[in-house]
C-alpha cells in the first residue's frame, strides 16, 4: 500500500478485495464460483477467509438434484474438515487463521443430476470452480486504528497527516513563545509556514509485494509472493527465484 510517512516510516499493509470478488460476495460473506474463471480472494493474515461456495450464483438459484462436492487444496489433496479447514455438507469451505503457506489454488468440483421429464433419464453434470486465495499482511495494532466500516489505509493516512499538522502547529507556537515571552538570551527560533513536509512511502513486508499484472483487481495490495518469487526486505516487488516452491518466501535458497 502507499501511505504518508512522518518522521519515521510506518509500514501498514492491509487487505483489499477486487471488483470481481465484490460482485460475487454477498452480505453474508459468501463468495460464489465462476465456471472457467478463477475467483481471486485476498485475506488478512491470521483471519478467516470468507465462505467459498462450490457453485455459481446462477446455479444456486435453481434446484440442484443430489449434489456432491469435492474440494482440492493447494497441495492437490482432497480437503476434509479439521481445525484449520471448515467444509460443510452444502459445499461451503472456509480456511481459518489464514497464513502465507495456505495461499494458492482451491478447487471444487460440483456433481449433480439432471432428469429428463419425458424419459426420466438421469445425467450426471460436473462443474469446476477455482478460487485463488492470497494473504495480505497487516501491521500490529490495526484493530485499534480501524473498524469494519472504514478503509484502514484512508484512516491511517488521515491520522498521519493530522500528526503533521499538530507538529507544525507546535513549532509555530514555540517560535511565537520564544519571540515574545522568553528571556532574550534564548536563541531566536523562526518557523516558516508550510515548511514541514511529509513524503509518501510505498513498501511491503518481507515475503510480500505488489504485482499489477497478476493482481490487477487489487493493484495497491501487498500480496504474498507466489512460488518462484521472494522478497527479503520491505520492497514493493517480489524478485524472481526459480528454486522457491512456496508462498511468502523471504529468501532465495
Amino acid at each position: 500500500m502507499r501511505t504518508w510517512v512522518l518522521l519515521i516510516a510506518a509500514l501498514w499493509s492491509l487487505v483489499r478485495v477486487g471488483p470481481q470478488r465484490s460482485s460475487l460476495l454477498n452480505k453474508k460473506g459468501f463468495v460464489y464460483g465462476t465456471v472457467g474463471h478463477p475467483v481471486k480472494i485476498y485475506v488478512k493474515l491470521r483471519q478467516n477467509s470468507p465462505f467459498l461456495i462450490c457453485m455459481d450464483f446462477g446455479r444456486a438459484s435453481k434446484e440442484t438434484v443430489d449434489p456432491t462436492y469435492l474440494w482440492i487444496g493447494p497441495n492437490e489433496k482432497a480437503l476434509t474438515g479439521n481445525n484449520r479447514i471448515s467444509v460443510t455438507n452444502t459445499g461451503q469451505l472456509m480456511v481459518k487463521d489464514f497464513l502465507e503457506a495456505l495461499s494458492g489454488l482451491y478447487t471444487c468440483t460440483l456433481s449433480y443430476k439432471t432428469i429428463k421429464a419425458e424419459t426420466q433419464e438421469e445425467t450426471i453434470i460436473k462443474k469446476r470452480y477455482d478460487f485463488m486465495i492470497f494473504v495480505n499482511p497487516f501491521a500490529p495494532g490495526w484493530k485499534t486504528a480501524c473498524n469494519v466500516s472504514v478503509d484502514c489505509e484512508d484512516i491511517t493516512n488521515h491520522n498521519i497527516l493530522q500528526a503533521r499538522d499538530r507538529i507544525e502547529e507546535f513549532f509555530r507556537s514555540q517560535a511565537n513563545i520564544l519571540s515574545h515571552h522568553i528571556n532574550r538570551s534564548v536563541p531566536a527560533m523562526h518557523f516558516v509556514d508550510h515548511s514541514f513536509q511529509v513524503v509518501r512511502m510505498d513498501s511491503c513486508r518481507p515475503g510480500f509485494g505488489k504485482n499489477e499484472g497478476l493482481h490487477s483487481n487489487c493493484a495497491s495490495c501487498c500480496v504474498v509472493c507466489s512460488p518462484g518469487t521472494f522478497s527479503p526486505d520491505v520492497d514493493v516487488t517480489c524478485q524472481i527465484c526459480i528454486s522457491v516452491h512456496s508462498y511468502g518466501a523471504k529468501s532465495c535458497p
